[in-house]
């Protein structure tokens, strides 16, 4: 061991010693080792969004731009803090996220409903383990994302800023366990248990059900070999998750289909997804058997190194109002279709910038957007059309 000299000096007048001393830094040493493979990382997300015209009290896309419009906003930081599974047999390793800013209101985590409107949300904190099963089985123990989805609440991981009505369907994290096991080059599958359907950590499904109703889930996922040519990468995912949805009180099953086709032109790939949603009739808060379906169609195409265009289809529809759009007390459902485009251009070095533009159309011929919020105004919806355009600027580090 090393001792500095006003170390020695130190000990000499007895204000330290040294078997203290060598004590300390082995302990410093061994916590150093347990963090050398501890990384910290994450994001801070802004945006600007101009929604034309006058009178915007309902927003299109509907939770996360609730509350932006015609402004600057942060919509969130986020900090990982990540210790990933290595190569060995008897592998573990632990995540944590920690989002803050208004989109942490939107996660919907948060164990004491006290803290809803805190800008704070722990949207992930598992135990990772590995055990050794024919190719290696991995395991989460904890609360993890939710294991379907073409898109995340993370918006710097989706091709566009806004994000789609699948995605809005779709749960986004559980409190549980997951299991995932790669059978082949090509094939993968998920399965897991949560407490309940809904995010809320620690969350339990009764009342109305028994202590030991849970959520369950499944998944396949297939990866196109290099056998497979241009189509190299391509993925094909279906999942499916059933349980208590606390925010209804009542059962939901969540149907996903999804999937990424690598095209033979350099640069430019095509993606789809589809998600049904159905839930039970009894104890719900929002109706009879409500259900609801959102369909997408994605290309993008990467042109330069930092240049990229992005691009979305959609039609959602549902029985149920407030599920796809702002509720208006009437209990009407709702059927859209939506467009939106994005340009994508990195110029600074961690930073991903983009414009994008978002037009939403009611299908069924309802009024659900515009309304004037000003005094001597209802702020009741009052058009069938609504356009938006937005900045978004994220620093990645």
């Amino acid at each position: 061991m090393k001792v500095e000299k006003w170390t020695l000096g130190l000990a000499a007048v007895g204000l330290v010693s040294l078997p203290s001393l060598v004590q300390a830094e082995e302990k410093a040493s061994a916590i150093m080792t347990a963090l050398s493979a501890t990384t910290i990382s994450g994001y801070v997300d802004t945006s600007a969004h101009w929604d034309i015209g006058t009178g915007n009290a309902n927003a299109p896309g509907f939770v996360y731009n609730r509350g932006k419009q015609d402004g600057f906003n942060l919509n969130a930081v986020n900090v990982r803090i990540d210790k990933p599974l290595d190569e060995a047999q008897w592998a573990a390793g632990y995540r944590v996220d920690l989002l803050f800013g208004p989109n942490a209101n939107i996660i919907g985590t948060q164990s004491n409903t006290a803290l809803s409107s805190g800008d704070v949300a722990v949207t992930q904190g598992y135990v990772a383990l590995r055990a050794p099963v024919g190719n290696g089985l991995d395991l989460k123990l904890g609360v993890f994302d939710t294991i379907v989805g073409y898109e995340s609440y993370h918006s710097g991981n989706n091709p566009n800023y806004t994000r789609s009505y699948g995605n809005t369907l779709e749960p986004t994290t559980h409190t549980g366990a997951l299991a995932t096991y790669q059978l082949s080059e090509m094939f993968g599958l998920a399965a897991g248990i949560a407490n309940t359907y809904g995010p809320t950590i620690n969350g339990r499904s009764n009342p109305p059900k028994a202590e030991s109703y849970k959520t369950y889930m499944g998944a396949i996922a297939f990866t196109a070999p290099e056998s497979m040519g241009f189509m190299q990468g391509s993925t094909l995912y279906v999942g499916a998750i059933n349980g208590f949805n606390n925010f209804i009180n009542g059962s939901e099953t969540l149907l996903y289909v999804g999937g990424t086709i690598m095209t033979p032109l350099k640069g430019l790939k095509l993606g789809a997804s589809y998600d049904y949603l159905g839930s039970s009739a009894e104890g719900t808060t929002v109706g009879d058997s409500p259900y609801a379906n959102a369909l997408a169609l994605y290309a993008s195409f990467q042109a330069t190194e930092k240049l990229s265009f992005h691009t979305r289809g959609e039609y959602a529809n549902t029985d149920v109002s407030g599920l796809l759009a702002l509720d208006r007390g009437d209990g009407e459902g709702d059927k859209i279709v939506a467009l939106t485009g994005t340009i994508q251009y990195d110029l600074w070095k961690n930073v991903l910038s983009r414009l994008e533009i978002r037009w939403d159309h009611s299908a069924s011929g309802r009024q659900i957007y515009g309304g004037d919020t000003r005094a001597g105004h209802s702020g009741d919806p009052n058009q069938k059309n609504a356009v938006m355009v937005a900045a978004n600027v994220i620093y990645k580090f």
